[in-house]
């Protein structure tokens, strides 16, 4: 009497770990999901941040400028260059203080 109690006592606390076991498991892997989500997020900003200062540079500076052209001209995936196929680059306006520009 008392072994198959026993027996079906230890199995149910089993289950029960089990469970909890299981459960902690998906809770690591949601925490997981989480941080790699906002580390995709945080990738992308600063791609954004890069990409627009790099832009603003290019309307001031004909090295950022060309450096530009020649990023877009030289993107792998045609996808991208896609993107960029109706743009143009800024021209930099002239300034004194450009050093590419004779005075």
């Amino acid at each position: 009497m008392f072994g198959g109690e026993g027996r079906d006592l230890a199995e149910t606390e089993l289950e029960r770990a089990e469970k909890r076991y299981a459960q902690a498991k998906a809770r690591l892997q949601a925490l997981k999901n989480r941080e790699s989500t906002r580390q995709r997020k945080l990738e992308t900003r600063r791609k954004v941040i890069l990409g627009g200062a790099l832009m603003d540079l290019a309307e001031r500076d004909t090295g950022a400028a060309a450096m530009l052209d020649r990023l877009i001209r030289n993107l792998p995936r045609e996808q991208d260059r896609k993107a960029f196929a109706d743009w143009r680059p800024p021209s930099p306006a002239p300034s004194i203080s450009d050093p590419e520009k004779p005075s």
